[in-house]
């Protein structure tokens, strides 16, 4: 299978995206398309390859078709750099208009099109002032109606001819063509000149939006200062190989991942992480692509490809969000489908069935059918929810926390119940010696050191650990003899000593009485020559603020905690009381996890979350309803199998990303009942005779303009 990537320049309209994207789902050849609107990219899946580029045609015949002035390019070919520059007008409006040239696609108000919409309004005021009547009169609306709409009246023609029928050109052009067609001159034109200039600031008030969401994104690097034969040579980062060493002078971002062999500086993370207090680094530190250097010059091993790098998983991770669609908007794209079809003919029926069957007055009734046209288009909807979905995850990327879809955010609404694992999401991961102690003649010292040496040989993290907090030189020639018993310890003979390390079964194995200890956590029992000299307790600590954090949840209506953990049951619940969590259980293997893990979503009624990070819980992650990986230290297969990653290992930040689901959610649905809301108004009234086309185009373009500038919001992230 193979994936193609294009480029859209100049595509902005909500409405011929989806018609775009559903277009391209039917060629033969492709399992899925997704054109992300912010984005402007259309990525499709291909499943044979000999057929990409009989797809790549045929994609563009589709976008010629709808919308004539949009540039493809061809972003799957890596030397194809040209942006092409778009000659449509910002119509965002969920028609797709063809509105003369527009030589960037910044979203600047045009000259062309201010000079016509100002030429549409002088002949639009002539009749008004000189009181023009009769033929005359007619002509000069005519013409102003011509100058300000002809482009609408085209392409809804074209679309009418290519089966796309009931867009807005459509809606438009009949409205004020059966406007005219009834003596209403002036409300003709003036509909049409002002639904254009609400169609210019509405272009205006979406590229606002789309570059407030771009910048919150805009962590990519530019290039890298290579060394190269004691030169530095400026490269593109993808032209920057694992083992080569790279420099970043102060106030640069770090384009590619690696540790610092040379130098030190300050780190601003906050693109990445979203922390604003600098990170301290020196050599043997890991260095992110996309943070900022901020004082002195930093010399970095690169350690992975640019394609692998932090930057590029965070990007490829939010440009490919808007693929998973949110129910709200899965529901808005269907109701729009079949929304403008109903009201279409529920107008027609207004125009012909009164005048038919109650004697009403056939100029009338057809009036109220124009006003009912003007309002039916969906098109605040078709916009401002993408936009508000897509802003709510810029705005948590922005925070660290990587959300893959629109589905997964509007799923944080629903949680009620979160899982934790225990060793690297509520503890930090890193085994420490907390406490040491020793009986009889023995000094702690000394226990240590025969710790030490007993686990000279161990790998896991415990007694590396114990050998770490002994700190000294282990002469390995005093080792006679060495034996892993599993689940219980080791026995060694140091300098022809009979030394034992382990937990309480093994020294009852050996009939050695210990005096036992009751604590948080992992305690190791060392024996010599058949007595128990002294007792090791390593623990996990605890993460910084995870009380709180947990406390944090609560607040946010979560029901119930429960932690899932490899750990000994008394250590496992120790640590749930000490954090304040619901339920706990201990002694679990990998697959024990997904058991339990199972029953708790079948015995809850709202979105079961798990929290992880090692690569036994991956099984885990994917089964929840949302997934949730600690990804700044946390394993590939863990990220791989989540839904939302959180860069900075830290719960608080589900919190967070609760605060601002339920925020992106709340303006997502302000949106869709101010837009459905003021428009049921206005097709009541427009109905009932009391609204004209002005506050039907008032209502249409305004509330457009509204949601649009609403939907910005969803960037906003409270901490």
């Amino acid at each position: 299978m193979k994936q193609i990537e294009l480029e859209l320049n100049g595509l902005n309209c909500a409405g011929c995206a989806g018609k775009i994207e559903k277009l391209s789902k039917g060629i033969d050849g492709v399992e899925n398309a997704n054109l992300d609107f912010v984005s402007k990219k259309l990525k499709v899946d291909v499943s044979i390859d000999d057929k990409a580029s009989a797809v790549t045609e045929e994609i563009k015949k589709i976008v010629n078709k709808l919308e004539p002035h949009v540039i493809v390019v061809d972003k799957s070919n890596s030397h194809n750099h040209n942006h092409g520059h778009s000659h449509s007008r910002d119509c965002e409006h969920g028609c797709g208009h063809d509105h003369g040239h527009h030589e960037h696609d910044h979203g600047e108000i045009n000259k062309k099109e201010v000079i016509k919409l100002i030429l549409g309004g002088l002949l639009f005021v002539l009749p008004l002032i000189f009181k023009l009547e009769g033929t005359l009169r007619f002509a000069v609306y005519f013409l102003a109606y011509i100058v300000v709409g002809y482009e609408v009246i085209i392409r809804a023609v074209k679309n009418l001819l290519a089966g796309i029928p009931f867009d807005e050109n459509f809606l438009m052009t009949v409205a004020t063509i059966g406007a005219l067609a009834i003596g209403e001159y002036p409300e003709a034109v003036a509909v049409m000149l002002f639904y254009q200039v609400g169609e210019m600031f509405q272009g205006v008030a979406v590229n606002h939006s789309r570059k407030s969401i771009s910048s919150l994104l805009d962590i990519r690097p530019d290039y890298a200062n290579l060394e190269k034969n004691s030169e530095i040579v400026v490269v593109d980062p993808s032209e920057v190989h694992v083992g080569d060493t790279i420099i970043v002078k102060p106030g640069e971002k770090v384009p590619l991942d690696g540790v610092i062999v040379e130098g030190e500086s300050s780190l601003d993370t906050s693109n990445i992480t979203g922390e604003s207090v600098p990170r301290n680094v020196g050599i043997g530190d890991k260095a992110l692509s996309g943070v900022v250097n901020i004082h002195g010059l930093l010399k970095i091993k690169v350690d992975k490809e640019f394609g692998e790098s932090t930057v590029s998983k965070i990007l490829d991770l939010v440009e490919n969000a808007s693929s998973k669609k949110a129910p709200t908007e899965n529901f808005i794209t269907k109701f729009a489908r079949y929304y403008t079809p109903v009201v279409v003919f529920v107008a027609l029926a207004i125009a012909i069935l009164p005048p038919l069957f109650m004697g009403g007055e056939l100029k009338e009734w057809a009036y109220r059918a124009c006003v009912f046209l003007v309002i039916s288009c969906p098109c605040a909807l078709v916009i401002s929810v993408p936009l508000g979905f897509f802003g709510g995850i810029g705005g948590a990327s922005k925070s660290g926390i990587l959300v893959k879809g629109g589905n997964y955010l509007e799923a944080l609404n629903e949680v009620s119940t979160i899982v934790f694992d225990k060793t690297g999401t509520i503890t930090k991961g890193t085994f420490k010696v907390t406490e040491v102690r020793a009986y009889g003649d023995n000094t702690k010292e000394e226990v240590l050191e025969l710790a030490a040496y007993g686990e000279s040989f161990s790998n896991h993290p415990i007694g590396i650990s114990i050998v770490e907090a002994y700190g000294k030189e282990i002469n390995k020639e005093y080792m006679k003899s060495y034996k892993e018993i599993p689940g219980k310890g080791i026995e060694v003979n140091i300098d022809g000593m009979k030394v034992i390390l382990g937990n309480k079964k093994l020294f009852d194995e050996k009939n050695i009485l210990i005096e036992e200890i009751d604590s948080i956590g992992t305690v190791v029992y060392i024996g010599k020559e058949g007595t128990h000299i002294g007792t090791i307790i390593v623990s996990d600590e605890l993460k910084n603020n995870v009380v709180e954090d947990i406390k944090k949840l609560k607040a946010l209506g979560i029901k119930e905690t429960i932690m899932l953990s490899g750990d000994n049951e008394g250590t496992a619940k120790k640590v749930g009381e000490l954090v304040g969590l619901d339920r706990v259980h201990g002694n679990l293997l990998p697959q024990d996890k997904v058991s339990i893990f199972e029953d708790i979503i079948n015995k809850n009624k709202g979105k079961v979350v798990f929290v992880g990070d090692g690569v036994n819980d991956a099984p885990v992650l994917a089964r929840a309803d949302v997934g949730i990986a600690m990804g700044g230290l946390g394993s590939d297969a863990a990220i791989e199998a989540s839904d939302i990653v959180i860069m900075t290992d830290e719960i608080g930040k589900i919190a967070a990303g609760i605060k601002i689901a339920k925020n992106t959610k709340k303006i997502v649905t302000q949106n869709i009942i101010l837009a459905l809301g003021l428009k049921l108004i206005v097709l009541t009234l427009g109905a009932m005779g009391l609204a004209t086309m002005w506050e039907a185009v008032f209502a249409d373009v305004g509330v457009s303009i509204i949601a649009i500038l609403n939907s910005i919001r969803a960037l906003k992230v409270e901490e």
